[in-house]
């Protein structure tokens, strides 16, 4: 049997996906000119401690947080800011976090690394290196035991390839069928050493070992990884099972925001190199352009106004109260 598509149905499906993928475009923009702002609030002194930036990274959390639903979970990492607003998260509540605000999402007591929002599906960063593997894992179990369709996402770097506890959760989540997917975010560094100074074998052999389907993505091409995320995501929900994914990518700045003269364990060359040709907002700009999506000028707007966005959130965060003294003791939990 064939089927035929009008001439009303493709318009539709051609302006679907092109409010898709300026949607996604939006959102790598939103997540590359919060971190520059990160970097400049921290330059200034005006936030406490240190921040990971994600800049570089923007394609894999759009990517596949636009493959899920709301009330679909994920787990974050240290280097988490994009992954927070992917899912759902506003800069504003986002930056009064990360200057200690009672406005932030854990009314200023988690800070850059342990944001959570339960509204959005956001379970939490987390500060421990693969700390977040057993939180995603019991989030598809209860997912599952509830009946409620919904899937967990776990992000994690490289680096986490050396903790014993993701190997026992994929062993259970394979065993169990559970609807998680394990998303490694293969910046090539574990803070500052090359992860094949550290990471013996195949990363993808690690996951089917457990008869885990596998696969790995061009995490710069947000495309691709929507289409991967699409179908791994699509049969954990139908009851397939986990799903590993390694997003080959790369981080622009260094291990955090002090990290200034990295020349020691990576060359300038190399950073320039994977901005100017592998960068993924400037991949999907030429490609909305080919496609006659949009054109440059436009483009051009959505960076302007999520500048000002991004003004207005951090003047927002700036001017609201820290939590009053004596809630120190409230919300925290060990």
């Amino acid at each position: 049997m064939t089927t035929t598509t009008s001439k009303h149905d493709t318009g539709r499906e051609v302006s679907s996906a092109k409010e898709k993928w300026l949607r996604a475009y939006r959102q790598m923009v939103r997540i590359r000119l919060f971190e520059e702002q990160v970097n400049e609030l921290y330059t200034r002194a005006l936030m406490p401690g240190l921040a990971h930036l994600y800049s570089g990274e923007e394609a894999v959390a759009v990517g596949i947080c636009e493959a899920l639903r709301i009330d679909d979970y994920i787990t974050s990492t240290h280097r988490g800011h994009g992954h927070c607003l992917a899912k759902g998260a506003t800069p504003d509540r986002m930056f009064a976090e990360l200057l200690g605000k009672e406005a932030g999402y854990c009314r200023g007591k988690g800070g850059s690394m342990h944001i959570a929002d339960p509204a959005t599906g956001n379970l939490g960063a987390n500060a421990i290196v693969g700390g977040s593997v057993g939180i995603a894992t019991g989030a598809a179990f209860a997912a599952k035991r509830l009946g409620t369709g919904c899937v967990a996402v776990c992000f994690f770097g490289e680096g986490a390839l050396g903790q014993g506890s993701l190997y026992e959760v994929m062993n259970l989540a394979q065993l169990w069928k559970l609807p998680v997917i394990y998303v490694c975010e293969n910046n090539l560094y574990n803070e500052y050493t090359h992860y094949s100074e550290t990471t013996a074998g195949d990363i993808l052999g690690r996951a089917t070992a457990f008869g885990i389907e596998a696969a790995s993505v061009d995490g710069q091409d947000v495309r691709k990884v929507n289409d991967l995320a699409t179908r791994f995501i699509e049969r954990a929900r139908a009851g397939g099972g986990p799903a590993f994914v390694q997003a080959n990518t790369y981080r622009y700045s260094g291990h955090h925001v002090g990290d200034i003269n990295r020349e020691y364990y990576r060359s300038k060359q190399e950073e320039q190199q994977w901005k100017t040709e592998r960068d993924p907002i400037k991949l999907l700009s030429k490609w909305l352009i080919a496609e006659s999506y949009a054109d440059s000028a436009q483009l051009e707007g959505v960076h302007s106004d999520v500048h000002a966005e991004m003004e207005a959130a951090v003047k927002f965060a700036v001017a609201a109260p820290y939590p009053a003294p004596e809630e120190v003791d409230q919300d925290v939990y060990a």
